[in-house]
């Protein structure tokens, strides 16, 4: 009879344990800090998961929008002194450092003209669709955006409408899920989305770097323009592959040595 009691009180003992070891694994990641918490969220990717995670909980939310993991654009933002968020492009670009994100509000148009771009960043579009956000390079400028640098370029709308979309210089330019257009006018044919005069001097020079410069477009809808891409250097295009989605044609193909 006894050891019949000790049998049961031993395996209640265990389901305790079992009990308690899976509440624990369940809410470690909660009992964790913010600054662990958020060197993991810096491992997502910004768009989509890094966007759901601040979904989940306001603490998330603050922790996955903080300024150590991306800044904003917001043309109508109303607190200049809020950290990470500033009123246009080229005054967040100025002020991220190498690595950083930035994140575009959608709604409305943002000025984007002659903006170089000299160091590694992400420039993300923050609608759900890259028609809702987008960027206005006026007439008599280069272009909108001008990379020295390894960068990319995802979910945004880029217009122009003389000059070029984006102007790469050298690095690897990542286009994904984007929309370059050319304003259709008499001059249409001086127009280009993508310019790149990359050489392969350039890429001697940077042999450091882990990636050899290039252009790397993906999902991309091309409008307008002279042709898709204009090089002035070593690089060719290569890998073109065009798909018929509804009323558009989506563009992948690579731009290299």
């Amino acid at each position: 009879m006894e050891a019949k009691i000790e049998e049961r009180e031993e395996e209640n003992r265990r389901k305790w344990k079992r009990t308690k070891s899976s509440e624990a694994s369940f809410c470690a990641i909660n009992n964790l800090d913010d600054g662990c918490l958020m060197h993991i969220f810096s491992f997502l990717s910004p768009i989509p998961d890094r966007y759901n995670t601040a979904l989940v909980c306001h603490r998330w939310c603050y922790l996955a929008c903080h300024p150590r993991l991306w800044l904003r654009v917001e043309r109508s933002m109303k607190d200049v002194s809020e950290p990470g968020v500033f009123p246009n492009i080229e005054t967040a670009v100025a002020a991220a450092r190498p690595g950083d994100t930035i994140l575009i509000a959608a709604g409305g148009s943002h000025s984007a003209s002659n903006i170089q771009i000299k160091k590694p960043l992400c420039l993300i579009g923050g609608g759900d669709l890259p028609d809702e956000t987008t960027l206005i390079c006026s007439r008599g400028s280069d272009s909108a955006l001008e990379f020295m640098s390894t960068c990319k370029l995802a979910n945004l709308t880029v217009k122009a409408e003389l000059g070029c979309c984006l102007l790469h210089r050298r690095g690897r330019l990542t286009i994904d899920g984007c929309v370059l257009q050319c304003e259709t006018n008499p001059l249409d044919y001086l127009s280009y989305p993508i310019v790149s005069t990359a050489s392969a001097t350039e890429q001697l020079s940077s042999s450091l770097n882990s990636h050899s410069d290039g252009v790397f477009v993906s999902q991309t809808r091309i409008e307008g323009g002279s042709k898709a891409v204009l090089t002035s250097g070593d690089l060719e295009l290569q890998r073109v592959r065009v798909i018929y989605a509804r009323t558009s044609l989506l563009f992948w193909f690579d731009v290299e040595h």
